[in-house]
């Protein structure tokens, strides 16, 4: 019985370290396109390359400024974009896909009580060890499984549009319901989500910026190739 009882134990654990294996390719998949060029007039700033996010310094898996996505959420993008073209807006993102080591670094952060580096930026109103419980933080991301993105509106000449709050802040005002933004916000967040929803992606409720194709190629597979 012991010989058998290690026998499975023994095949579950090659199981499990197959199946993680399967969910983490290393190397980019030719089903992913690099966004800029296919969608027209698209603002690249990956706020994950430096330090302009919640904690304050370059996030693993991040080494150049490239939003990758599936090829089908790029050419969903795109007709995004070539619907906004007319009103002379733009659309930016923050984040693409994000590899899962991205998402691990999050993780180490978050159980760091003590950096609270950006707190005054990111989530002055939330204390970070709640950061897990209100689901600002999670051990997995839409993002790595590469049809999802963060992203703004912004005008031809760069200047971003009236959100209500910045990307990635942490509150209850970031989410697209929020009524304590101004009227020209919740205008604003109402705009992109229906581009967004028009072309197939779904909305977060806790997050203005964050969609998600619908019909997503890869809803089970987490990836985690580097942005290079």
């Amino acid at each position: 019985m012991k010989r058998i009882g290690f026998a499975v134990l023994a095949a579950m654990t090659v199981a499990s370290t197959t199946a993680d294996a399967r969910e983490r390719p290393k190397e980019r998949p030719s089903a992913f396109v690099d966004v800029a060029s296919v969608v027209p007039g698209l603002i690249v700033e990956m706020r994950y390359l430096g330090s302009n996010n919640f904690i304050g310094r370059p996030i693993d898996g991040y080494e150049k400024p490239v939003c990758y996505l599936t090829r089908p959420a790029a050419e969903a993008l795109a007709q995004v974009a070539r619907d906004l073209a007319p009103r002379g807006l733009v659309l930016k993102a923050f984040d693409c896909y994000r590899p899962v080591r991205a998402v691990q670094h999050f993780v180490r952060w978050a159980k760091n009580l003590a950096d609270v580096a950006r707190k005054a930026d990111f989530y002055p109103e939330v204390d970070k060890r709640n950061l897990f419980r209100d689901g600002y933080i999670a051990s997995r991301s839409g993002h790595s499984r590469g049809s999802t993105i963060d992203l703004t509106l912004a005008e031809t000449g760069g200047k971003e549009l009236d959100m209500g709050t910045p990307y990635d802040f942490f509150s209850p005002r970031s989410w697209p319901s929020d009524k304590s933004v101004s009227a020209a916000a919740q205008a604003n967040r109402a705009l992109l989500a229906e581009a967004m929803r028009r072309r197939g992606f779904i909305p977060y409720n806790k997050e203005w910026w964050h969609f998600t194709l619908r019909n997503e190629p890869y809803p089970d597979t987490h990836f985690d190739f580097p942005v290079r």
